[in-house]
This record gives C-alpha cells, sequence and structure tokens, in this order.
C-alpha cells in the first residue's frame, strides 16, 4: 500500500471537561468533548471528540480518546475515526499522536489506514498536524 503524507491545521472549539470523580486530589480524572475544525490535507468542518484526561498535577497529564472525521482527505469524500493518546506538561505544551480505527473508513476512504500527529502550545489557534496515509 502506498503511502501518501500530507499536512494542515485543525482548530478547536466548545471544549466542555467534567471531573469524573473528587476533583481535589492527583492524580484525577476528567471527562472532555471538543470539536474541531481541519483544513489541508484533511478537510472536515466539525468533528466530534471525547476524551478521558488523567491529570498528575494541576497542569500536567496525558489523555487518550476517540474523534470522528467526516469530510475529505486530500479530496476523497466520506468519514473514519482517529484513536488519539497524548500528553501535556507544565510548559501547556501538549504532544499528540492518533492512528485511524481499522475498518472505520466510509465512502471514499473506505480501507482508509493511516497515523499522524500534532505538537500544539497554550494559546495556540490554529495547530499544525502531519497525516501519513493509504488506501487498501
Amino acid at each position: 500500500m502506498p503511502v501518501t503524507r500530507t499536512t494542515g491545521h485543525f482548530t478547536f472549539a466548545d471544549w466542555k471537561e467534567a471531573p469524573v470523580g473528587p476533583e481535589d486530589t492527583h492524580p484525577r480524572l476528567a471527562h472532555a468533548t471538543v470539536t474541531n475544525a481541519f483544513a489541508g490535507g484533511i478537510e472536515a468542518e466539525s468533528t466530534t471528540c471525547d476524551y478521558t484526561v488523567s491529570y498528575l498535577t494541576a497542569t500536567t497529564g496525558s489523555f487518550a480518546g476517540m474523534e470522528l472525521v467526516r469530510g475529505r482527505v486530500d479530496g476523497r469524500e466520506g468519514a473514519f475515526v482517529l484513536e488519539e493518546r497524548g500528553r501535556f506538561g507544565s510548559d501547556g505544551t501538549v504532544h499528540c499522536t492518533f492512528e485511524v480505527v481499522e475498518g472505520s473508513g466510509t465512502g471514499e476512504l473506505a480501507g482508509l489506514r493511516g497515523t499522524g500527529g500534532f505538537t500544539s502550545r497554550h494559546g495556540e489557534t490554529e495547530v499544525p498536524y502531519t497525516f501519513a496515509y493509504g488506501l487498501e
């Protein structure tokens, strides 16, 4: 399967977070839902993200979640799910890797496989991403 590499950026909105269990201890858990908009190789006006966040301290921790993307990859239309894992540090930097959930591609994106990632810094409104993918 040939691999295509693409880039772009996303913006996020509607970050909604709720504690899971006690709020005044560490480590602690939270549940977050987020909406993203992608431009570039991945184009999607509005995605749906669902994360579980583990706070080791008030400003450090990790997260895992899923993101449903309905849109286009390099002009091919369909939908797919990304499984995401990341960490964040006290300096406000977030590192995340993601992978297409096998079998989740629909439409012209059926058979989509791929991996990617991003690094963002607190206060950025546009976050650059990379994505390497192939279609079976």
